[in-house]
Parts: structure tokens; C-alpha cells; sequence
């Protein structure tokens, strides 16, 4: 049985995977639905079988968005719906390759849509949210966010971008009815290997989380209002420690003289 009506989720990336689960737990919790991805085959297939099992209202939105005029259409799709409460933006793409053998234009590929279509899409759905006085916004970022030696720099630089994009609407947008949370996941269990050329059963398995726990984890988070979840932290204390010290080492950081150990000799 679904829950109470939740107003509508919109989310990147839905044809599989992470953003495909998302959408089945979100029908779930009583959502209606907006699925975006460019695949208008496997989106049809998706929306089909959670309209059966939830009898949520689906709607398709095929599209690329690292392609300015389709993600117009979405961005469009945000501003104008007032019964969106809920954006999730998943859609991205991420590589192991280390960064002197990866080419610049795929990089840059990267960037457009980890970085400029999520920035363009939040920015589409903050003002409506706000007039309204709710809404939410979840932003799937990475463990290589605080990590970025483990993965591709230009991805872990990508992802870095999400997770400090979210903590600022997260200070912006205190009091104003909006929760914004991003989820850093660890290893899941999805074709983003397979797709970099290193199958996943190369991975160890005690790194490597199913990406239905892995959703039911943030989801949770998010109910709990975190700004950030980490499915995989064990030690939630872990993650405040860090946080602690980060927040301790700002007022520090800019003062009017260098600092005494850069005193020339």
C-alpha cells in the first residue's frame, strides 16, 4: 500500500540503476512521478511496471542533459509544475581511468553533466520550492567528494562540487521550508564498472553495497533531515568529526597578514 500523496518527485537519471530505484521507493512513500534519462525505451518499461505496482502517476521526459536545448525542456518542466516537491538529481556519469589517461573532451563531457546540469536544474526548482515554502533536494554525490585520491580526479573534483553545492543551499535556504541533502555512496553495485572497463566482481566484496540498501539508506537519511548520508559509515561519528574540524578551521582562514612560517629567511 502507498502512503499519503507526496506531491511529485522528479528524477535524473531514472531509466536503471540508482535513479531507477529511487523512483520505485518514492512511489512507494506515495510520489508521484517525473522520470528523465535519455533512454525513452527503458523509462517507458520502468514507468509501466511502477504504475502497476504503486498505481502512481508516471510521466516520461526523455532527454540528454548535457544537451543545452533537451535540458531547457526539464529545466522548464521544474519551473512550471507547482505539484514538484521533490528533485533528485542522480544523473551523472564518473570514471576510474586515472587522469593523465583520460581525454579532456570526456572530461569535460563529465563536467556538464555532474556539475552544469545539476547546478541548472537545482537552480530551475529553488524558487518555486521556496515561494511554495516546500520542497527538497537530493544531490547523489561520492565518497571521492572527501576522497579524491581514491577515483579519477576530475570526477572526485565533480563530485567535491556536489557535496560543497549542497551544504551552501543547505545555509542559503535555512528557514525557508526547503531540505537539501547530498548522499555520498562507496562502491554500489551498478554497471558504473562495468561501463569503466573493470567488472564488478573485481571488486573486493565487503566494499561493495547493493544499490537497493544503498537507496534505502539515503532515503532514510533524508527522512531524518541529514545533510549529508554516507550509507557505508559505519560510525556516524566518523563523518561529525570531520565536519567538526572543518567547520573549527574556518574562521581561521583568511586574516590580513601570511602566516608566521611564511616570514622570509
Amino acid at each position: 500500500m502507498t502512503q499519503t500523496y507526496q506531491g511529485t518527485a522528479l528524477i535524473t537519471g531514472a531509466s536503471s540503476g540508482i535513479g531507477a530505484l529511487y523512483a520505485e521507493q518514492l512511489a512507494q512513500q506515495g510520489y508521484d512521478l517525473i522520470l528523465v534519462a535519455r533512454d525513452r525505451v527503458r523509462l517507458d518499461a520502468l514507468a509501466a511496471r511502477i504504475t502497476t505496482a504503486s498505481r502512481r502517476t508516471v510521466e516520461v521526459l526523455a532527454a540528454d542533459l548535457a544537451d543545452a536545448a533537451q535540458r531547457a525542456v526539464v529545466e522548464a518542466k521544474l519551473r512550471d509544475d507547482a505539484s514538484i516537491t521533490l528533485l533528485v538529481n542522480n544523473a551523472g556519469v564518473g570514471t576510474h581511468t586515472p587522469l593523465l589517461d583520460s581525454d579532456v573532451g570526456r572530461m569535460e563531457q563529465m563536467i556538464d553533466l555532474n556539475v552544469t546540469a545539476l547546478t541548472r536544474l537545482t537552480y530551475a526548482a529553488i524558487p518555486g520550492f521556496v515561494a511554495r515554502g516546500k520542497g527538497g533536494i537530493i544531490n547523489i554525490s561520492s565518497i571521492v567528494a572527501i576522497a579524491p585520491e581514491v577515483l579519477n580526479g576530475v570526477y572526485g573534483g565533480s563530485k567535491a562540487f556536489v557535496l560543497a553545492f549542497t551544504q551552501s543551499l543547505h545555509h542559503e535556504l535555512a528557514g525557508k521550508g526547503v531540505r537539501v541533502q547530498a548522499v555520498l555512496p562507496g562502491a554500489t553495485a551498478t554497471d558504473f564498472w562495468a561501463t569503466g572497463g573493470l567488472p564488478l566482481e573485481h571488486l573486493p566484496a565487503d566494499i561493495v553495497m547493493r544499490a537497493d540498501d544503498l537507496v534505502r539508506a539515503a532515503l532514510v537519511g533524508f527522512e531524518r533531515a541529514e545533510l549529508v548520508t554516507i550509507p557505508s559509515l559505519q560510525d556516524a561519528a566518523h563523518w561529525d568529526a570531520y565536519d567538526s574540524a572543518r567547520k573549527a578551521l574556518a574562521p581561521h582562514l583568511s586574516t590580513s597578514t601570511p602566516a608566521a612560517r611564511y616570514a622570509a629567511i
